[in-house]
């Protein structure tokens, strides 16, 4: 899990760097939660793995224990540290609780994903849910 989660780190990287200039507030975010799509075989294996894990975990105390449910930890401090400086920088209103909305879109994120899994949706129009993020960086 380790692994696979250091290699989703580098595709989020890949596509910051792909950007043209310096990323914005939004664009970072946004980068991060399509990365937790399946969108290629990578990211698929990525998640079919972790929510594997997840579903077993649910019945066994020794895996529930196992630091693979560090990585979403992870993420999710990353995240809210991505909105906290996206308060920082005027692109998101200083109302909104980074911890709070960094949970919301993880859960977004993740449950896009499982529906792209089992076949409910594409990947372009689990990205087009993804547009939350519009409403969320409108300063209106």
């Amino acid at each position: 899990m380790r692994h696979l989660e250091q290699q989703s780190h580098e595709r989020w990287a890949a596509r910051l760097a792909a950007q043209p200039g310096p990323p914005s507030p939004r664009a970072l975010v946004e980068a991060l939660l399509e990365e937790a799509l399946p969108t290629d075989e990578a990211s698929r294996a990525f998640h079919i793995l972790w929510t594997s894990c997840a579903m077993l975990a649910m019945t066994d105390p020794e895996l529930a224990a196992e630091p693979f449910a560090e990585g979403p930890e992870r993420l999710e401090a990353e995240l809210a540290n991505l909105l906290r400086q996206a308060q920082t920088d005027g692109a998101l209103d200083a109302r909104v609780d980074p911890s709070v909305e960094s949970v919301r879109l993880l859960a977004l994120s993740h449950g896009l994903g499982t529906s792209v899994l089992v076949g409910r949706r594409t990947p372009e129009s689990a990205r087009k849910v993804l547009d939350h993020l519009e409403r969320l960086f409108s300063r209106t």
